[in-house]
């Protein structure tokens, strides 16, 4: 079970509902505020520009996300032989 806990902590919305649309809208997400603490996001709908929610992130699950995350390799640069 923690592993499905896991999966699910930190999610961002692709859509949600918009009162002004009347109907769920793709949205985007902007970063709205940084405390010590934690990051505020806010989800504008991307018809009509309104705020439709908004995301917290606290220090904690940030960390955990990074070192979650995939590092890209580095690319390996090929040596010439050597006579």
């Amino acid at each position: 079970m923690g592993n499905m806990q896991q999966q699910f902590e930190n999610l961002t919305a692709s859509s949600l509902y918009c009162d002004k649309c009347k109907t769920a809208m793709p949205v985007r997400e902007r970063l709205l505020l940084i405390l010590p603490d934690k990051e505020i996001f806010d989800y504008l709908c991307t018809g009509c520009g309104s705020s439709v929610g908004q995301r917290e992130v606290t220090a904690g699950e940030k960390l955990m996300a990074q070192s979650t995350a995939r590092r890209p390799r580095r690319a390996r640069v090929a040596h010439p032989l050597l006579p």
